[in-house]
């Protein structure tokens, strides 16, 4: 189920995706989306670094801006990263190796208000000594809270670093950890 690392690297050659970018609870957010699902929800403080960070992401993809077709997508999206327990039912289009669609898809399958270590997710997906490259996993994910490396904590049952910043990963993880009214 991967691509090829070749292929990962190649940033998105030959595609094309329309990308939107909005404000949420966390800060600015940026949706893009590609016609097989979204392709990337970055979290940050400036709108304009999220655009150039997808730039860098897919550089060989077509992206195509302020795309108000996206406004019932990222309306859904920031539904979710105001409750990351809610239903989410948009098509994903997760792009990476064999080894972190594995970790990625492991991530899903933890539930919110419950976290798991990373040397929990390495005994799931069967590698019990890739610690370290669940960590990278983690990191490399482009998917904020749809694929929810921020349940992923330390052994000793600390936050440890978060690719949209430590604080964003506390307030998602408190989120979680209270009921919805």
């Amino acid at each position: 189920m991967g691509m090829m690392p070749s292929n990962s690297r190649a940033g998105g050659a030959n595609a094309a995706m329309r990308f939107a970018v909005g404000e949420c609870s966390l800060g600015a957010i940026l949706v893009a989306e590609s016609a097989h699902g979204i392709t990337a929800i970055l979290l940050g403080d400036d709108p304009e670094l999220l655009v150039h960070e997808l730039y860098q992401l897919f550089p060989g993809a077509t992206l195509i801006g302020n795309d108000r077709n996206l406004e019932t997508v990222t309306a859904k999206v920031i539904r979710l990263v105001d409750a990351p327990a809610s239903n989410f039912d948009l098509p994903l289009d997760v792009r990476g190796t064999a080894f972190q669609l594995r970790v990625w898809q492991a991530l899903r399958q933890i539930s919110s208000g419950v976290t798991a270590t990373y040397s929990e997710i390495a005994a799931r997906i069967g590698m019990p000594k890739a610690v370290r490259a669940v960590a990278a996993a983690c990191a490399a994910n482009r998917h904020a809270v749809a694929i929810p490396c921020h349940r992923v904590i330390r052994t000793d049952g600390q936050l440890s670093g978060y690719r949209w910043g430590i604080e964003r990963k506390r307030l998602l993880l408190a989120r979680e950890a209270t009921p919805a009214a």
